[in-house]
């Protein structure tokens, strides 16, 4: 039986950039299928209209993506996708996040969560990568990613454990057993999309920064990598290491 995804989609992209990237639900979606999910059942929900499947059971995961929201919102959808998230943890369902997924969960999981007093993280972004042996790493200790964001997840949530950090986001990906996997940075990310991104904070941000950020870009990244992570622990290979810190 083919491997079943839901992916929570939670936010709606500028409209110079929806035609092309439709949202991150889809970006996300065909990141998975190029690094190997190629015959997973794949369904996107939109969270922001509070549409969600009639039971999560069918699925054998749960992804969150990013969004430009606080994931610590009172916004009433956000609310919502906090009360279903407490849920699926509870029921042990395997759960993914991206960015503000990534918080999301954590916040989910009594961790704090909030703005970064360094500012927004942007362009690519270099992290170590404390697990080699984590499902799909390969032996890597190292990974770069392509960023975009302010908040952070502010402490590492209780029972998780550290698989990335660096000196800008020091929590940039955790895990928790078989059934939390997050990450800060965004792997569906390709470098015209950063690149859009990073160019329509020019007057808010100096130029120096974005000239920087969009320098970062030409040096490439490694979202392939961090999505046959994601592909190697939802179908639950080579887990005994994740099994031991449960």
């Amino acid at each position: 039986m083919a491997t079943s995804l839901c992916i929570l989609n939670n936010d709606t992209l500028d409209p110079a950039a929806a035609p092309t990237y439709i949202n991150y639900g889809v970006m996300v979606e065909k990141l998975l299928r190029q690094a190997g999910a190629s015959d997973w059942n794949v369904e996107v929900f939109d969270a922001t209209a509070q549409q969600y499947p009639d039971s999560f059971d069918r699925f054998d995961a749960v992804l969150l993506t990013g969004s430009k929201y606080d994931s610590f919102s009172d916004e009433p959808w956000v609310v919502e996708l906090r009360r279903r998230v407490r849920t699926l943890l509870t029921q042990k369902k395997k759960l993914v996040g991206i960015c503000f997924g990534h918080q999301l969960i954590a916040y989910c999981m009594g961790a704090k969560v909030g703005r970064s007093d360094k500012g927004w993280g942007t362009g690519r972004m270099t992290y170590e990568w404390k697990e080699p042996g984590f499902p799909g790493a390969n032996g890597r200790t190292q990974v770069s990613l392509l960023a975009s964001h302010q908040d952070q997840v502010l402490e590492l949530p209780a029972g998780a454990r550290l698989v990335a950090t660096s000196d800008f986001c020091p929590v940039a990906a955790y895990a928790k057993g078989n059934e939390v996997f997050c990450v800060q940075a965004h792997p569906e990310f390709v470098p015209d999309y950063s690149s859009f991104l990073i160019k329509r904070r020019r007057g808010s941000w100096t130029d120096e920064k974005v000239d920087k950020a969009l320098a970062s870009l030409e040096q490439g990244h490694e979202g392939d990598a961090i999505a046959r992570m994601i592909i190697a622990f939802v179908e639950g290979r080579s887990t005994a290491a994740l099994a031991q810190a449960a």
